[in-house]
């Protein structure tokens, strides 16, 4: 008979002490895919969000500058076949008629994403709606000016939503801002 040949115990404990090494570096690393992922997601509508509004602008400078409404706050241009409604001084889309640089609603920065992107993600404005949605939308006022907040949902306490208007819960979970005053777009990672 021949004599049997395996792992010594010696050599098992060895393998298990490196796969052990291995998990404790690797395991945090997989942990952290989730927020990766939301920050990766948040930039890239956010990116997309930002190169519309310069092709809005653009088209408002191609188009002549065009006014309308009272003192020039609203002018319809059309964007990829869509009428997409800008403030008639700075050419950057307001989403609704009516609408301009310092009178907006969470209803028009709906509209903005709405008519300015091509396949916009699933938004709301209500709180009722945020779990068949993917962005949760609000306007916020400050000394600057109005801006619309863009949240991921999924990066948000469910229990205490932002409120429109609401600038001090500006820094809850992952958004980006779309200033119509400047056309100004910019990303916040919170989670």
């Amino acid at each position: 008979m021949k004599a049997q040949k395996g792992f010594s115990f010696i050599e098992l404990v060895i393998v298990i002490v490196i796969l052990g090494l291995l998990a404790a570096v690797a395991l945090p690393r997989f942990l952290d895919v989730t927020n990766d992922a939301q920050d990766a997601s948040v930039e890239g509508v956010a990116g997309g969000f930002a190169s519309a509004v310069g092709m809005v602008r653009a088209e408002w400078e191609v188009e002549g500058r065009p006014k309308g409404g009272l003192n020039g706050a609203n002018a319809a241009i059309t964007f990829d076949n869509e009428t997409v409604y800008v403030d008639g001084d700075n050419g950057y889309p307001v989403g609704i008629a009516g609408a301009h640089d310092t009178g907006m609603s969470s209803d028009a920065c709906l509209a903005v994403m709405d008519a300015i992107m091509q396949s916009s993600p699933r938004s709301t404005t209500s709180d009722a709606d945020i779990g068949s949605n993917k962005y949760l939308v609000r306007m916020q006022s400050d000394g600057s000016g109005d801006r619309c907040v863009y949240y991921l949902i999924a990066t948000l306490n469910k229990s205490s939503l932002p409120a429109a208007g609401d600038y001090a819960n500006a820094g809850v979970g992952n958004s980006f801002t779309y200033q119509p005053s400047t056309g100004k777009v910019m990303v916040f990672n919170n989670n």
